[in-house]
């Protein structure tokens, strides 16, 4: 992984993540101005599988002053991933099961600067577990804090 440009630090706390996957994604040139630009919130986004392709909905990509209108593009609009057929096919049966969906959690650039999206296929907490995971992290700072002095 390269530079990382968002993360999505609620998926964290509200999924419990099972498998991980990088996913390409088709892109207009004021997107990839846009992400470039760091105006990215993953924070609400989703994927579904729709007639055979993974597509991310309701992430915002912000428009930079400078884009000229005919270019615009839609800031929460649908993006189609570029995923190979056998990861598309285990993202479908994972959705399928109960409780499990596909999350993104973080859009960054690689080595050959393409944009990429870490997506991930989890399962959603109940609150005594979301409240756990909080005490286990507190008591792991006090910890540290403990050792530190």
């Amino acid at each position: 992984m390269g530079e990382t440009i968002a993360r999505n630090k609620k998926a964290y706390h509200d999924y419990e993540i099972l498998e991980k996957f990088e996913a390409g994604m088709v892109l207009t040139g004021s997107e990839i101005k846009g992400i470039r630009a760091k105006r990215v919130n993953l924070k609400d986004s989703f994927i579904k599988i729709v007639r055979g392709e993974a597509i991310l909905f309701n992430a915002h990509i912000g428009l930079l002053s400078t884009t000229h209108h005919y270019y615009r593009h839609e800031e929460r609009g649908e993006r189609k991933l570029l995923l190979h057929r056998k990861q598309i096919t285990k993202l479908q049966q994972a959705i399928e099961k109960d409780g499990h969906t596909v999350i993104p959690l973080s859009l960054y650039f690689n080595s050959k600067n393409y944009a990429k999206l870490q997506i991930a296929i989890a399962k959603g907490k109940k609150l005594y577990d979301k409240r756990a995971d909080l005490k286990a992290k507190d008591m792991k700072r006090d910890i540290a804090r403990a050792m530190k002095e």
